[in-house]
């Protein structure tokens, strides 16, 4: 399932190492997300200071919960962890505890992107390793122009969509616009346009 999480408030609990990473991917999706935690890390407090986000320097109240659509808590504290999941458990807030599987309503996956087009690869946080590993083997396997890629099917699609085409066509229209061998043709189109600008 990947969330709708643009203009969405989303509260994460701890600044350190553990929740770093979790704060860069939900501003990444363009939620609007608050910190809560009494230290941070360099890079943490680099992007609060950039706007990318707020940060409160103090420690969590159970009101932080309060109008938010989902939570993650990323500290050294399993007892803090603990009250924060049942918190939102009892607020039906979406909850998500770094490393702690049992009390996650939804996992982080590994993700592979290329503008719009995400690949996500998940071990229902059994195995994190495993699948931030396979992650990099799918990026070698999937340039960067598979961005452009989708872009133009995306375009394609609409146009389709708004041609009053049966089902039928458009269902074999689109699938001859996704197959390896139109990508190939679009990759080898962007490197000859690419080259006719002088670019490599």
């Amino acid at each position: 399932m990947f969330l709708k999480l643009a203009g969405k408030r989303c509260l994460v609990v701890g600044a350190g190492r553990i929740a770093e990473s979790k704060i860069d991917s939900l501003v990444r999706c363009g939620a609007r997300v608050r910190v809560v935690a009494p230290q941070a890390t360099e890079a943490v407090r680099e992007a609060a200071r950039a706007n990318k986000f707020t940060w409160e320097q103090r420690r969590f109240r159970n009101s932080d919960l309060a109008g938010v659509f989902l939570v993650v808590a990323g500290t050294s504290s399993r007892e803090l962890h603990e009250r924060i999941f049942r918190l939102a458990q009892k607020a039906r807030i979406l909850c998500n505890v770094v490393d702690e599987p049992g009390r996650c309503d939804f996992y982080y996956p590994a993700v592979v992107r290329r503008g719009p087009l995400q690949i996500a690869v998940s071990t229902s946080g059994r195995a994190p390793s495993l699948a931030q590993r396979l992650r990099r083997e799918l990026e070698m396997h999937f340039p960067f122009e598979y961005g452009a890629w989708t872009e133009e099917i995306g375009r394609a699609r609409s146009a389709v969509l708004a041609s009053g085409a049966s089902f039928e066509e458009r269902k074999e229209l689109m699938a001859r616009l996704s197959s390896a061998e139109a990508f190939a043709e679009f990759r080898h189109s962007a490197k000859a346009a690419r080259a006719g600008r002088g670019q490599t």
